[in-house]
């Protein structure tokens, strides 16, 4: 199957497949505000995979839910504007929506098991979908289940297809979520989480496979394990207290974090150089949603806190032509 007739070809005026600005998602209800998301800028290129990293709550799927419009419209507030290609994915008639969602943009879920109908065979829902977007025969979609259950390596393809969702393994459901969310060839996919229930071995196999797909598509990919984010990702947005923090390539941020909360990822990060020696850790918790102070959310953390950080949020600063950071200890470019 060749890339320019497996998915679809989309892009923003800028060439890029997704383009997000000033996104902000509030959860309002009678007694509070929660500050999910705060103004969070970024784009995606045509076969590129951007990793959004943080700590759990940091707003990463909140985010991932917002760009297709998947939070609850009775308490969820969202502002900013995101493109998907051609379309304004905020502004979009519900109609219009249902069209997009699955065949332009699609979604891996971080819990297959809550995500497929425990009632419905998992090949069945494959189908159902391919039918639903494309307007094909039963047969055609079956025979595609078929082909996708193969492609992401499902073993027994035919008997699998026939199964549900709890008569598979986690690594098999998982394959299940990714054939269903690839099954109309779309030119984005979102990845929530997609190893984090996974043993060691099936989460290899998943990331090898995901690394594959994305050669033919556009994929932005959450974790909370960095190491997981330098297998899988050309570039990195680090996201706390629901702003990024940090962006720029894999490797540059891997090897040279600016901001003190990526710093402290990476020196609380297990690997196998570290054997016998005291694992670091970032002291204290992130700050609560309600709360948000406006001065920077990490200074209670950061080691390296000064007055003005307590002052003010901090602007971003574009420290090289691909690096930003949101610290006043980074110098601009």
């Amino acid at each position: 199957m060749e890339a320019a007739e497996s998915t679809q070809t989309l892009a923003t005026g800028d060439g890029d497949l997704v383009r997000v600005s000033d996104l902000r998602v509030r959860f309002v209800t009678k007694e509070t505000t929660v500050y999910a998301v705060n103004g969070v800028d970024f784009s995606l290129a045509p076969g590129e995979v951007l990793g959004i990293l943080g700590e759990s709550g940091s707003g990463k799927t909140v985010t991932l839910r917002a760009l297709i419009r998947l939070l609850p419209e009775d308490r969820a507030q969202v502002s900013g504007r995101v493109l998907v290609g051609d379309n304004d994915m905020l502004r979009l008639p519900k109609g219009d929506l249902q069209s997009v969602r699955g065949r332009t943009i699609a979604m891996i879920f971080q819990e297959p098991m809550t995500a497929l109908d425990p009632v419905y065979t998992v090949g069945y829902q494959i189908a159902e979908t391919i039918v639903r977007h494309e307007s094909c025969s039963w047969r055609e979609a079956e025979a595609r289940a078929l082909d996708l259950f193969e492609q992401v390596q499902v073993p027994s393809p035919k008997q699998r297809l026939k199964s549900y969702p709890h008569e598979l393994s986690g690594g098999l459901r998982q394959r299940a979520m990714i054939a269903l969310a690839l099954s109309c060839r779309p030119g984005v996919l979102l990845a929530d989480e997609p190893t984090t229930a996974l043993d060691a071995t099936v989460q290899i196999q998943i990331l090898l496979l995901l690394r594959e797909l994305q050669k033919e598509m556009g994929v932005i990919f959450v974790t909370h394990d960095m190491g997981v984010a330098g297998e899988i990702a050309d570039r990195l947005a680090i996201m706390y207290a629901g702003r990024l923090v940090e962006t720029g390539p894999v490797t540059q941020v891997m090897r040279e974090p600016l901001h003190p909360y990526t710093k402290g990822l990476l020196s609380s990060t297990v690997h196998g150089s570290m054997r016998g020696q005291r694992l670091q850790t970032i002291e204290g918790s992130p700050p609560n949603l309600e709360e948000l102070p406006d001065a920077c959310s990490f200074a209670p953390r950061c080691p390296h806190v000064r007055e003005a950080c307590r002052e003010a949020v901090p602007e971003p600063v574009q420290a090289a032509p691909e690096r930003m950071a949101r610290c006043i200890l980074v110098n601009p470019a």
